[in-house]
């Protein structure tokens, strides 16, 4: 098995594409050892000293370093530790976990829009640099979004929020004038 690792906008993270589908649906993040309880693939990455986050995409995998980590000592056991996983058997997430397109039936036109961009236009650039976005509501010409993977703490975050999506969806969705970033 060989697996690529890339680059992305956050420093604090890498991008592990291991060849192979790793969600059939949905992503999976994890932010903490405790909410990965479904995932084995997520609790071995836990399991190594230094890691602080991980992501899980459609064909990649995004691990988030411990600021007092660096990559020459930490990338070689997260390589081993997704091979492992991969040629154990075990599923990458058990159970539930994923999180799927919300069902937008209820949604008021200008949201049906505004989540279709997203999903069209935004979510797969940012699946590109390891990470997603995730629509989290619209009220009072404000949408907020939550970042996750590569996009959460990168330090370019802000200015692809204001500068990429804000003006994407301002261009499309008159009624949209700011963009916010959401945690939960």
């Amino acid at each position: 098995m060989f697996i690529q690792t890339e680059m992305t906008p956050n420093p604090a993270t890498l991008k592990f594409l291991p060849g192979r589908e790793v969600m059939t649906e949905g992503t999976a993040n994890f932010t903490r050892p405790e909410d990965a309880g479904h995932s084995p693939l997520a609790l071995r990455l836990f399991g190594l000293d230094g890691v602080a986050g991980v992501f899980l995409g459609s064909d990649f995998v995004t691990v988030t370093k411990m600021p007092d980590r660096e990559w020459d000592s930490l990338k070689p056991m997260i390589l081993g530790s997704i091979m492992d996983h991969f040629t154990s058997g075990q599923p990458v997430v058990s159970g539930g976990g994923a999180v799927v397109a919300e069902d937008d039936s209820d949604d008021d036109e200008i949201v049906a829009q505004i989540k279709d961009l997203i999903e069209t236009r935004v979510r797969p650039a940012v699946a590109q640099d390891g990470g997603d976005i995730l629509f989290r509501g619209f009220e009072d010409g404000i949408v907020y979004l939550h970042m996750q993977g590569a996009c959460s703490g990168c330090p370019s975050s802000t200015a692809t929020l204001r500068h990429g999506i804000e003006n994407m969806l301002r261009y499309y969705v008159p009624e949209v004038q700011e963009v916010r970033p959401v945690e939960y």
